[in-house]
């Protein structure tokens, strides 16, 4: 006979009803309008719900409950806002220790100590198979909402080129985007410009060649037609609301403000965008200039006048910081002692230039003065000491950084080099060989070589630069242009001639250069031939150039041997081409060592 268990019968012990129904109440009903939304401020809410059940005393306002577990500055100000709705409603006497009669507090939607999820009906898309992804559109006026406006109307030119450059794009599109292009938000490190990621990861532009060439795909050229179309019934709308003013008797002038042609977006000249925009608008004609606007308008161009820049030295951060910290501590001190006005930043070539930086006068309203407009002056200083300049020769950085000066658009490379004294007899090479590199430099590559016997020589020659710098250029009109457009202009012989006739002079401004000077960008396949030319011993960078100039790509090069009906013409296929200012022959040995690299099968010998 199976054994009868024992039942323990008792008391349940009952648990003290809420003394807070009210708090409760708005809680529970704030936690089911995110639940139903599917918001996951829903556990937020049933947390505070559990702490508010366990708290035995009554609270006279929600600031008292600050004091309870998971209670917050948010939930503590929604609940005294509801508790002065309540007793607006319900007089300042208002009980709210108890819930008017008919009002129950909801149950809690715990299972399991797990928050059940909500019961949702399926909408009609998840019924038909899923739910579609959203496409993306960018917000108006933003940055890819102007890139994607400006390329669209670049392609609709008749015989247009199809792409733009990134300058060219973020000049034209700066206009249609309330923030900069260049120059982020206080607080921020993101332009305008950090939209272009997104609208190439989406497949709507399109980023090709080097330097970058943007143009929009067929996705892109839809959206961005669509973009248009909204554009122009929207200046419709703004056209036919002035039509009306008109002729209600408004007369015929416009109210700028009224038709949001915001002088913010276009930038300090609120003269130029009335220009350029005012075709757009009845009533605005782009010849008529206003007086007032016209001696505070800057160049389209970007000039820079006399008297509006200063002359500012450049430093490097590594010349200021890491190895011997002595030494470049005294370089600081040095400029400082003597006065020199010095930046320092970071160069991607080169240790010291020179920069002609507008003059900017703060705003009233605004924390920091407006960025100033840098055009970089044509003089570039490497600075090498004695050991350097070995451990550079050694590692094959010496040449290298004597092809990115070549390269770097400034005409005037100088070499600033400090001797070592008795130093230099410990170096790994001989002193003969520094020597015979110092004057390669000069009289080869036509670099100015100055030489120092230590720092404050250096600094003394940065001080004379920037001072000589300064009076050459403080009646001069300085000319913004685009390398990537124009090329790196005028050489120094055609420019020497003139700088007396014409004051003016066409410089890179400072973006550019540094942006075109990284060294690990992407290369094209020239640059990558002239980089393997260029590892042959014998084989400089004058050398390469003029092979360059007759096969680009090192498969013109092939295709040239293959045409050769025998090995010895293939030997001397380079060995009349002449190069650098003496226009000497690349001679029979050059030639046969790069045949013999791109054309034996199987080892060298």
């Amino acid at each position: 006979m199976p054994a009868v268990e024992h039942v323990r019968l008792g008391r349940k012990r009952t648990l003290p009803p809420c003394p807070n129904p009210l708090f409760l109440q708005w809680l529970s009903e704030l936690r089911d309008q995110a639940a139903e939304k599917g918001q996951k401020t829903q556990y937020v809410y049933q947390k505070a719900i559990s702490s508010l059940k366990k708290y035995p005393l009554p609270l006279q306002n929600a600031r008292e409950a600050k004091i309870l577990q998971n209670f917050g500055d948010g939930i503590c100000k929604i609940l005294d806002e509801k508790l002065q709705r309540h007793y607006r409603e319900n007089g300042p006497d208002a009980p709210i220790h108890s819930l008017p009669s008919g009002v129950t507090v909801a149950p809690s939607r715990r299972s399991n100590n797990n928050l059940a999820q909500p019961t949702k009906q399926p909408s009609r898309k998840e019924r038909e198979g899923g739910r579609r992804k959203r496409e993306y559109v960018p917000q108006k006026r933003s940055g890819g909402y102007a890139v994607l406006l400006t390329l669209y109307r670049e392609s609709q030119v008749p015989g247009g080129k199809g792409f733009m450059f990134k300058l060219e794009l973020q000049a034209e599109a700066q206009h249609l985007s309330d923030k900069s292009f260049s120059v982020p938000d206080l607080g921020s490190k993101y332009t305008a410009w950090s939209s272009v990621s997104t609208l190439i990861q989406k497949d709507l532009v399109l980023k090709t060649h080097n330097p970058a060439r943007y143009s929009l795909t067929e996705l892109g050229l839809a959206l961005a037609e669509r973009l248009e179309d909204g554009e122009r019934e929207q200046e419709e709308d703004r056209r036919s609301d002035v039509r009306e003013e008109e002729e209600e008797g408004s007369g015929p002038g416009v109210d700028l403000t009224r038709h949001k042609l915001c002088f913010i977006i276009a930038g300090p000249d609120p003269a130029a965008y009335v220009a350029q925009r005012g075709s757009e608008v009845p009533g605005v004609n782009s010849s008529e200039k206003p007086q007032a606007a016209e001696t505070k308008t800057r160049p389209a161009g970007g000039c820079l006048y006399p008297g509006s820049y200063d002359i500012v030295l450049c430093v490097d951060f590594i010349e200021t910081t890491g190895g011997s910290t002595a030494c470049k501590q005294e370089l600081v001190k040095e400029l400082q002692r003597n006065g020199v006005t010095f930046d320092v930043r970071k160069l991607n070539v080169g240790d010291f230039l020179w920069v002609a930086k507008e003059r900017v006068a703060p705003v009233s309203g605004q924390l920091r003065a407006p960025p100033s407009r840098e055009l970089v002056l044509d003089y570039i200083i490497e600075r090498k000491r004695m050991d350097d300049l070995c451990g550079s020769i050694i590692d094959g950085r010496f040449r290298e950084q004597k092809f990115r000066l070549k390269r770097c658009g400034l005409q005037k490379p100088i070499y600033l080099v400090e001797e070592c004294g008795s130093a230099a007899a410990h170096l790994s090479l001989p002193e003969t060989t520094l020597q015979q590199a110092i004057v390669n430099t000069q009289v080869v590559d036509g670099f100015f070589v100055k030489r120092v016997q230590d720092v404050k020589e250096s600094v003394a020659y940065l001080t004379v630069m920037t001072r000589y710098l300064s009076k050459l250029y403080q009646n001069r009109t300085l000319v913004c242009r685009s390398r990537e457009l124009e090329g790196d202009g005028q050489n120094e012989e055609e420019c020497g001639g003139r700088e007396r006739e014409d004051p003016s002079c066409s410089l890179i401004s400072f973006a550019e250069f540094n942006q075109g000077a990284v060294k690990n960008k992407c290369q094209t396949v020239r640059e990558v031939f002239a980089r393997q030319l260029m590892q042959i011993s014998g084989l400089s960078g004058d050398k390469a150039v003029a092979i360059l100039e007759h096969y680009s790509t090192l498969h013109s090069l092939l295709k040239a041997y293959e045409q050769c009906p025998s090995d010895t013409e293939r030997e001397k296929l380079l060995s009349s081409i002449r190069y650098g200012k003496l226009k000497r022959n690349l001679g029979p040995a050059l030639s046969r060592t790069v045949y013999q690299l791109y054309c034996t099968k199987g080892a060298l010998s």
